[in-house]
């Protein structure tokens, strides 16, 4: 049987009594982050309390163990950092006295969503919900720690970064029909994106990253957690509801991101200049109906978008039914170098919502018989052109004696200079390209560094388009990764600083911020960085999250002094009432 004191609490795997894991290079003394659950906290004396793995708007994710099943897990607490405190001892959550009505209410919104999650849990593509526990005046949801890799990390270690529709079909549909029995049961992801769906060591996709709502909308009193490119239009403050459409253009940028292998536009920016674009290499192997569903799955208006899982599932399946349906079915062209995702009338959203009162004012037949005219003079326009432009070419090529219209003989260079098919270079290593004796032969190369994703020395971006015709000893310029950008974390001047500052000079060197307060027992001054979560001189990928932790504006609690009596359990159960009682208590006293 595991001894739970030999478990190393990042992965908890049993490593005797080694201070340092040798499975992921944990060090049993290394303390949690304030204010989150202290290490090796028992919760409901069954679960034990692990490292700390992530946290956002409304609560902590951390590793965790069932005493009971002696299986790794992890636990979920509610802790909306920002409006609420932890008691020292008992570790309880208390709302401030100003946020109190608002803790409630969210706290409420998630005991509801885990609960259902919970029953939802033999869902194949759903992570597990195994407990709901109340008490510590909050909420702890327990699910299953589920080994493997986000859906970024999976795409990022193939080659080329995206994978074909063959094999994204089998990966994602379950995905999709998960998500319809979730909208059927009144839960609403929000947060779809490849950071928050995990590829499991079976192969198979699991949704995680579940929030409550108010952490999923710009427009919040809880800090907010939007995915760039995957957040729907409506989720930044916009009018416009939330509902099944706004995991639908979720789960239509992650399809994106799969088989195209970039992140989608984000829709911030998108509103005033679409330039979403499917290249033209991937319309031509891409189905025309999966184009299509893109195309509906991310329009930028929930209005104009897919409404349903069911709908978007005919759809990407080709059904006869969703072909009939289909507002606009997109067939690509394969003489053009790009397809565009969205095909709008007007050039932005702004501009269509400006004009399309007026539009509704005109009625079908003179719109026909405008187009009718327009093609028209079009046309001849068009062909007047084309006979302008033979006739100068032809005269000047006579007059420079290129060619001899009379006897139709052709001296012109690009006839002798022979030309070559280019090559698809993207996902090569630059070292391999420069050193293949064809391409030496046939092309010249120019390098240009560019951080990415990509391991260093890998061709991310090609000048000349893949399989055109080029004459021979043309120079290719080639883009290649040198990796990930790195930062290095100032080695001093944070600490003390105020918050204001201190923020400001970390994001203009390319960190992410965010706040965490720390209660004010001495005489700190408010507003001023106690201490962060990095280390000084180390080096850091560009866009990490760095937390500060500043001292509070004044003394909200007081760490008792006294210690436990002998045989006091050292980690008290705190779950004493019902979690309804807490809030019924709460909210009488406001009123």
């Amino acid at each position: 049987m595991i001894n739970s004191d030999n478990l190393c609490m990042s992965c908890m795997k049993d490593i005797g009594n080694l201070k340092t894991c040798p499975h992921c290079g944990f060090h049993s003394d290394t303390p949690q982050i304030e204010p989150y659950l202290p290490i090796r906290t028992v919760l409901g004396n069954r679960y034990l309390v692990g490292k700390l793995l992530s946290y956002n708007g409304d609560g902590a994710t951390y590793m965790g163990f069932d005493l009971s099943t002696r299986t790794a897990i992890n636990i979920r607490e509610f802790f909306p950092v920002g409006i609420v405190i932890r008691q020292p001892k008992t570790f309880a959550v208390l709302p401030e006295e100003q946020h109190r009505i608002l803790f409630n209410e969210c706290l409420h919104s998630f005991v509801e969503m885990w609960r259902k999650l919970m029953r939802l849990s033999g869902l194949s593509a759903l992570i597990k919900v195994q407990d709901v526990l109340e008490g510590n005046g909050t909420c702890y949801a327990i699910t299953e720690n589920v080994d493997g890799i986000t859906l970024r990390e999976y795409l990022l270690r193939n080659n080329v970064g995206y994978i074909s529709w063959e094999k994204a079909r089998p990966l994602l549909m379950p995905v999709l029909s998960t998500l319809g029995t979730l909208h059927s049961s009144g839960i609403i992801h929000r947060g779809i994106s490849p950071s928050t769906l995990i590829v499991a060591s079976d192969g198979k996709i699991r949704i995680t990253g579940f929030s409550i709502s108010q952490v999923r909308s710009a427009k919040s009193e809880l800090e907010h957690q939007l995915f760039n490119g995957y957040a729907a239009f409506e989720q930044y403050g916009f009018d416009g509801r939330q509902g099944a459409w706004t995991d639908i253009y979720g789960f239509g940028a992650v399809l994106y991101r799969t088989l195209i292998g970039t992140d989608p536009i984000d829709a911030k920016e998108r509103v005033t200049n679409d330039r979403l674009m499917v290249p033209g290499k991937f319309a031509e192997q891409l189905p025309a109906y999966v184009i299509n569903g893109l195309v509906n799955a991310l329009q930028i208006l929930p209005e104009d978008r897919t409404h349903s899982v069911e709908e978007l599932r005919a759809e990407l399946s080709a059904s006869p039914s969703a072909v009939v349906a289909s507002r606009d079915i997109v067939t690509p062209d394969i003489r053009k170098q790009e397809v565009t995702a969205q095909q709008p009338k007007y050039t932005s959203v702004a501009q269509r919502l400006d004009f399309e009162k007026e539009e509704n004012d005109v009625t079908y037949e003179k719109r026909e018989a405008a187009q009718r005219r327009h093609n028209f003079t079009t046309a001849v326009v068009a062909a007047a052109a084309v006979i302008i432009v033979v006739i100068a070419v032809i005269l000047g090529l006579e007059l420079t004696g290129k060619i001899n219209i009379f006897s139709g003989e052709t001296t012109t260079a690009a006839a002798q200079q022979e030309l070559v098919d280019v090559p698809e270079f993207i996902g090569q290593s630059y070292s391999d390209v420069i050193n293949n004796e064809y391409n030496l032969k046939y092309f010249k190369f120019e390098k240009r560094d560019a951080y990415s994703d990509h391991s260093e020395g890998t061709i991310i971006l090609q000048n000349e388009i893949i399989g055109s015709k080029v004459p021979k000893g043309s120079t290719i310029i080639l883009t290649v990764s040198v990796g990930k950008e790195s930062i290095v974390f100032p080695n001093a001047g944070i600490v003390g600083q105020s918050y204001e500052n201190a923020e400001k000079y970390l994001r203009s060197l390319g960190f992410n911020v965010t706040k965490i307060y720390k209660q004010n027992i001495g005489n700190h001054v408010a507003e001023t960085v106690a201490d962060h979560n990095c280390e000084e001189g180390a080096k850091y990928d560009r866009g990490h999250t760095v937390t500060l932790f500043v001292w509070e504006v004044e003394e909200t609690t007081t760490i008792p002094t006294e210690i436990p009596s002998e045989g006091e359990n050292e980690y008290p159960d705190p779950f004493s009432g019902s979690l309804s009682d807490l809030i019924d208590s709460q909210l009488s006293g406001l009123f």
